[in-house]
Formats: structure tokens, C-alpha cells, sequence
């Protein structure tokens, strides 16, 4: 049967330290997590109380142990969340003729090294490859290991694959319940509110403590969730947690150029193109003005 909590517990508090449940998304007794302040460290608290690799986790769900894009563990975790770790399950290759300039495919990633697929765009070229689906991490591209990558660099790799040539796949889908099968998610787009408002959060943070704030404002969410879809246009990725940080990083600053400093100084590694800062220091702008 599918796994699902009895109920939603809110988390318990051991001294200072919040409790969160967890289950793995194809079945497991419940197990809770304590003690982390980002996502490597909840990935490997989540191993331990499974007794298993960090590595063999490829993503984490909120409050469904389906492999929902709209329910991936962000920036932020509910104090009443329950969290499901999908790990590692089926290996596949696939070869594919690139017959166009755009794959289709829009890449996230766990902050922890695994790389894998958030959506696939209806009508693509991959929308065609039935092997590939939403949720699989990208473990080889042409037979190079990209399973140390940040999403933007599996993107980047995938995008200058030469138009006309064959390329092969190397994938590693979700481990699933024994179950009925859905059909082949798209992946859709972002919910409007990601959480529900009205409760505190965990927000996990790549650098520093985590700490437990109220969550991000109706203005914060806009802007948040256009910056999303700007990282996806420019960079064919998705990630909650990146766009939260940017908003973050921008909301004090007076103008563009104070932004893009703030930028260099957190987010360096990236190297985002100059329009693209211009485009999210105005969607900031925008949501701050209700135009969003």
C-alpha cells in the first residue's frame, strides 16, 4: 500500500531542536529527523534514521509520497510537514537523436549533488522519449558521470549537445510503492502559495544557521515565484530555494547595481548573465509595486 502518516504531526521541540516525521516515498515505518540547518545535513539525518547512503536519496517531498514537482522540499519546511525521501531506484539508458535546438527539459536539483528532472515541456523533443521522465536524476551524459553537478551545469551540458547527433542518457528514476502507476507526470507549474500561509517554517539556508521565521509574505511569494520562472528561461532550471535566496538578497537594496554586488557575493559560482539580474532586480521591483 502507499505509504501516508496517520496524521500530520507538528514537530516536537528536544530542548532548542525541532522533530520533524519522515517516511521514504515507497513505504518504511516512520522515522524522525532532528538537529539540521540545510539540506545536506537533513539528507543525512534522514541516511541515518534509515540506516542507508545520503547518496541514495534523490529528492524529498512535502505531506505526499508522490514524486510531485508542486511538493519538493524548498528553502522552506512547514513546522508541520511531513517529509518523504524518494531514493534511488530503476537504472535506464536511453539514446536520443537531437533534433532540435530546445530539449525540453527544465532541470532542478537537491542542493546535494543529484541532478534530476522537474518538467518536461508538452510537445518536446523528450515529451516524445517516453523513457524519460519527470523526476529522474541524470546520472551520465555521453557517458560523463554528472552525478557532482549543480542542475545549472547538467542544463548548460545538456543545452550544447550538437543539433543532428545521437546522445545517450544514463537516468535513474524514483523508487516507487507497489502500486497502481500513474500516467507520466509533466510536471506543472508552481502553485500559487506554496505552503499554506498562517504557520512558521524552517528556513534552511546554504550558508549560516537555519532558522525558524513566518512565512515569506504575499509580495515575497510573487516575487519569488517569478524569479523561479526567469531562472527556468534563462537557465533551464527550477529551484525554490535559489529564487527565495535572490528575493532575500534584493528586497534592502536601492538599485540594480547594489543588487548584482549582492549577487557576486553569495551566488558567485553561477555567473548569471547581466539581463537576467536586470530582469529579477525588476521582477523584485515589480512584486514590491503589486504589478505581479
Amino acid at each position: 500500500a502507499a505509504p501516508a502518516p496517520s496524521a500530520f504531526h507538528r514537530p516536537r521541540a528536544g530542548g532548542s531542536r525541532l522533530q520533524f516525521h519522515t517516511q521514504l516515498a515507497h513505504g518504511s515505518p516512520t522515522g524522525r529527523v532532528e538537529g539540521f540547518t540545510s539540506a545536506r545535513e537533513l539528507y543525512a539525518k534522514i541516511a541515518e534514521a534509515f540506516r542507508m547512503d545520503p547518496a541514495e536519496i534523490m529528492f524529498c517531498t512535502l505531506n505526499t509520497h508522490k514524486a510531485d514537482m508542486d511538493k519538493l522540499l524548498g528553502a522552506q519546511i512547514g513546522l508541520e510537514d511531513f517529509i518523504f525521501a524518494h531514493i534511488k531506484g530503476q537504472r535506464k539508458e536511453v539514446e536520443i537523436l537531437k533534433t532540435d535546438d530546445v530539449l525540453g527539459l527544465t532541470i532542478t536539483d537537491n542542493g546535494t549533488g543529484c541532478a534530476f528532472i522537474k518538467r518536461i515541456k508538452e510537445g518536446s523533443l523528450m515529451d516524445q522519449t517516453k523513457m524519460v521522465c519527470v523526476g529522474d536524476h541524470i546520472e551520465t551524459i555521453n557517458g560523463k558521470n554528472v552525478s557532482d553537478r549543480r542542475h545549472y551545469e547538467v542544463a548548460k551540458m545538456l543545452k550544447d549537445l550538437e543539433k543532428g547527433q545521437m546522445f545517450k542518457l544514463e537516468l535513474i528514476e524514483p523508487m516507487k510503492a507497489f502500486e497502481k502507476l500513474e500516467p507520466r507526470s509533466k510536471g506543472g507549474a508552481l502553485p500559487e502559495a506554496k505552503i499554506s500561509r498562517g504557520r512558521e517554517t524552517l528556513r534552511l539556508r546554504t550558508k549560516g544557521p537555519a532558522t525558524v521565521e513566518e512565512m515569506p509574505t504575499e509580495v515575497e511569494e510573487k516575487a519569488i515565484k517569478k524569479v523561479d520562472e526567469l531562472l527556468e528561461t534563462y537557465m533551464g532550471i527550477r529551484d525554490i530555494e535559489l529564487a527565495a535566496t535572490m528575493v532575500e538578497a534584493g528586497k534592502d537594496k536601492k538599485n540594480p547595481d547594489e543588487f548584482a554586488v549582492a549577487l557576486d557575493e553569495t551566488l558567485g559560482d553561477f555567473a548569471f548573465p547581466d539581463e537576467f539580474v536586470f530582469d529579477v532586480w525588476g521582477a523584485i521591483g515589480d512584486a514590491k509595486q503589486g504589478r505581479l
